[in-house]
This record gives C-alpha cells, structure tokens and sequence, in this order.
C-alpha cells in the first residue's frame, strides 16, 4: 500500500471559524466538533483537524484541484471578498499565476496560515522515484 497522509493538525485562535471558513471556499463537509478538534474532511483519504492554540506559526498547505474546482473555489474566494495573489509572498495582487501551464493562487487565513489551490504540481525529479530502496 502506498503511503498516505491521513490527518494534519491545523492550530487556530479559532477552530470554528478556521474551519467552517476553509470548509465553505472548497465546498466541503466539515463537523463543529471531534473531541478537541474541528474537521474539514478534505477527500475520502484527508482531514485537517483544526485545534484552538494560544501559540503558533501560519503553516503553508496546497491542494491540486481540477480546473473546474480551481474556477468554483476562486468564485468562491471572489464572492466572499479574500484577498488573494499569484506569489506565496508578496503583495495582495488579485491575480492568478499561469506557471507551469496551469493555475495557482494563494490567500491567508485569520491565523496567518498560507493556503494555495493549483492545477498542475511541480514535476517529480527522476530521481525521487516511489519503488522502494
């Protein structure tokens, strides 16, 4: 079996709020409570568990999507008013990157966190193969 990421633990000033914000801009189900977590089930195989912490650095997390998800999700980010840019860093430019012949974009949450949607991920190396060593 291939491995799999399972779950991330996403911290948050407010797990509530953290979650049903990113639930509702990729249309996705979440629950209010899981224990002392707030999920957004990503996909049948992923779920970010949003946990209420004082103390934290924004993290960086990216999901491929369709093109048809990316355009539903940017409607989404559009009706909702985030701002949003076409660099990881850098200012708010409202813009799409075209890199690699797809789109991407990123926004920020409440809690610094840099969220990004893309169509096409960087090619894996040769040399990065998956078959065991």
């Amino acid at each position: 079996m291939a491995i799999q990421l399972d779950h991330v633990i996403v911290p948050s000033h407010d797990r509530l709020a953290g979650a049903k914000f990113l639930a509702e801009l990729l249309d996705v189900p979440w629950a209010e409570s899981q224990g002392s977590f707030t999920p957004v089930y990503v996909n049948e195989n992923l779920t970010l568990d949003f946990a209420d912490r004082e103390r934290f650095e924004g993290h960086h997390f990216c999901f491929r999507v369709s093109d048809e998800q990316f355009d539903a999700i940017l409607g989404r980010i559009q009706a909702r008013n985030v701002q949003y840019r076409s660099r990881p860093r850098g200012e708010t430019d409202m813009q799409i990157n075209r890199r690699l012949g797809g789109k991407n974009l990123y926004w920020e949450d409440a809690d610094s966190h840099l969220w990004e949607i893309l169509t096409i991920s960087y090619a894996r190396p040769e040399s990065a193969s998956l078959s065991a060593v």
